[in-house]
């Protein structure tokens, strides 16, 4: 075991690497990317039709050129009542720290979506931080398959959440906004969800 790998077990919980396929699928006009900056991957996936946000300049530095890059708070959305048929979320709402502020993004989702719109979100599923264990957070890495055999190998890490972060919490707070469960996809500790508003 490497020095740097055994630094990392000593800060972190870490989460065995998991592959990550994802799919292209279709979408029609604009989509918005919740936390579109770091690697992007749903900004290289359709780079001509996403409009990524982030509350850090430099993630959306990081994330490269392609998509509309606009510096924007998730549960403040700056754009008009059905903007958007499509809205993503790629391992981005496991930083929302708190469940309010988590719950404020998805009534901004459901708000700027169009009826009859998708939001799809990708996910770690997170618990509390377990009885006995030292280390304040979880790391989770992953290699991301996407596009015609493009790979990133990147690692998310946060803190323990206040509650159990999975796909029933996400689609609790979902519906509570608004949005109904399409379909769940669920691979070791990570998910995938597809919610729908319903058409008006």
């Amino acid at each position: 075991m490497s020095d740097e790998r055994k630094d990392l077990e000593k800060r972190f919980f870490i989460y065995p690497q998991t592959t990550v396929c994802v799919k292209d699928f279709e979408a029609e006009g604009h989509i918005l990317d919740i936390g579109g900056g770091g690697e992007g991957i749903i900004g290289k996936l359709k780079p001509d039709q996403v409009v990524a946000i982030d509350l850090r300049k430099r993630e959306l530095e990081e994330a490269g050129p392609g998509p509309l890059q606009i510096i924007m708070d998730a549960r403040d959305l700056q754009f008009l009542d059905g903007s958007f048929r499509n809205v993503t979320a790629f391992y981005s709402l496991m930083y929302v720290r708190s469940n309010s502020d988590q719950q404020q993004v998805f009534h901004e989702i459901a708000r700027v979506l169009k009826p009859g719109g998708r939001f799809l979100c990708w996910d770690v599923r997170a618990s509390t931080q377990p009885e006995g264990e030292s280390r304040e957070m979880y790391l989770v890495f992953l290699r991301i398959q996407y596009a015609a055999g493009r790979e990133v190998n990147t690692g998310y890490a946060q803190p323990w959440p206040e509650t159990t972060r999975d796909a029933e919490h996400y689609t609790r707070l979902a519906q509570t906004a608004g949005l109904q469960l399409v379909s769940t996809e669920r691979q070791e500790h990570l998910f995938f969800l597809q919610f729908e508003k319903p058409a008006a």
